[in-house]
């Protein structure tokens, strides 16, 4: 592993940990991947209009794209405080998780990640046998060893 590409969707930092540890083991750099849906989005565009309101300011969409990847840097800074490790993150917004594996698999490519790091959904025993939406789509359509880590 030269890249690894980790998926931040808010959801905790264990998957970011984990993907830190395996890339610093091998000197591997990081591209973390903030995703926020379309209503994630729009809550927090109300919330910054709010706050813009009060203050007479205006705020744009760059603004709360801005706001996602300062939650994610957080949350990377927690995670990684103590690996020797190159890292960065961009955001990106998502409507669906056919949208959000799209993005991945792009990011993925995009950046030269040859390993992705993503989150999974726990599911009853029946579904237990079959990944989610996206972890099956990013897994079929990513060239390369994806690693999930269920939530």
């Amino acid at each position: 592993m030269d890249h690894a590409l980790a998926v931040y969707d808010g959801n905790g930092t264990d998957l970011l940990e984990e993907a830190g540890e395996l890339a610093a083991g091998v000197a591997a750099e990081v591209t973390v991947l903030a995703l926020m849906t379309d209503e994630e989005f729009e809550e927090t565009a109300e919330t910054l209009d709010a706050v813009a309101s009060e203050e007479g300011t205006g705020y744009g969409d760059s603004t709360v794209l801005d706001a996602v990847r300062s939650e994610a840097d957080e949350a990377v800074r927690e995670a990684y405080d103590s690996l020797d490790l190159e890292w960065e993150v961009v955001g990106a917004v998502v409507s669906d998780d056919g949208d959000a594996a799209e993005r991945i698999v792009e990011t993925a490519i995009n950046r030269g990640a040859d390993h992705v790091f993503l989150g999974g959904e726990k599911r009853s025993p029946t579904g237990k046998a079959v990944f989610g939406d996206r972890s099956q789509a990013v897994i079929l359509n990513f060239d390369g060893p994806v690693t999930t880590h269920l939530v």
